[in-house]
């Protein structure tokens, strides 16, 4: 039986319309459970991310999600490109970033998976344990570069602090919340990703590190308490809090929680898949209640799972 003309142009043309928006590597279409996708994910979060894919890919056989972990900055870069399907990061798209998709016809959307915290760390053999908000700011705008400035009896010497990524979301957070404004200090630098900011804390009793929570939170990583044994976490007083009787905090969940721990942020998914795919899927799946399990499990605050705070004595 011949195919009439008409009817391979109707065809030719939806074929078209379908795949409108998509990415260049949606030639064979795939499904919210099934196909081969590309996501970029902020280092920060490459632990709980892993867990997560791991888990889907589990559940769905025909699933293959590729993570391409890499500072914040160049996620949004590659999404922009259209060379990943979705971003996980700590921040959704700037008006003018959207404003560029929208000049595209493309519609991002933006699903918030957890509340994350950015944790202190210092080398184990540093006796310094807690360390005020307002003294942290003073830290980051150069105003405090020596550990006796801190600590009277300290003999550590010069100040150093180390951070993951210039463009990551870590260096992102601390322009906006603790330079205001001011450029970072001499003795602040940046390493490649969070686990070098460990192991270069863990072997330079002078440094301090700020990473991400989810590196050293999981109780049942082993990867995550090995790093964690490597390092030590400092707490960190309310930013409201009293500056004569401090109390102090650390990222654990209960005080992320409750807003008590001041370095805390929020972590989204943000896609930019025309339709619902696997991308869409994978959203869904973290968002709902097994991927919202994981980040229990993970040491991060489940940002749609309602949880119960029980407080002790």
């Amino acid at each position: 039986m011949k195919t009439s003309l008409p009817l391979i142009s109707l065809l030719s043309l939806s074929i078209y319309l379908y795949s409108c928006g998509n990415s260049a590597t949606d030639a064979t279409l795939d499904t919210p459970t099934s196909g081969e996708i590309t996501i970029g994910v902020d280092e920060t979060f490459a632990p709980i991310i892993d867990s997560q894919v791991y888990t889907f890919e589990s559940l769905y056989a025909d699933a293959n999600i590729k993570i391409k972990n890499l500072p914040e900055a160049d996620a949004f870069k590659l999404l922009e490109a259209d060379s990943v399907r979705l971003v996980v990061s700590a921040r959704e798209l700037s008006k003018a970033e959207m404003d560029v998709f929208k000049s595209k016809k493309i519609f991002p959307v933006s699903t918030k998976i957890a509340y994350d915290g950015l944790a202190l760390i210092v080398n184990p053999e540093n006796e310094f344990s807690n360390v005020e908000y307002s003294d942290l700011k003073d830290i980051f705008q150069g105003k405090y570069n020596r550990w006796d400035s801190l600590q009277s009896k300290s003999k550590l010497g010069e100040l150093n602090i180390v951070f993951d990524n210039e463009g990551s979301s870590t260096a992102r957070y601390i322009k906006e919340n603790l330079l205001e404004g001011k450029p970072f200090p001499k003795n602040c630098f940046a390493v490649k990703n969070n686990e070098e900011v460990i192991n270069y804390v863990s072997t330079h009793k002078q440094a301090m590190g700020i990473i991400g929570v989810n590196w050293i939170s999981d109780t049942d990583d082993p990867a995550s308490q090995k790093f964690k044994e490597k390092i030590k976490v400092l707490g960190i007083s309310a930013i409201d809090g009293n500056p004569l009787a401090p109390e102090y905090f650390k990222p654990y969940q209960a005080y992320i929680a409750l807003k008590k721990y001041p370095l805390t942020r929020t972590l989204y998914i943000v896609s930019r898949e025309g339709r619902t795919g696997l991308g869409t899927g994978f959203a869904s799946f973290v968002a709902g209640d097994k991927g919202q399990r994981i980040i229990l499990k993970s040491g991060l605050m489940p940002a749609t799972s309602p949880i119960r705070i029980v407080g002790f004595r």
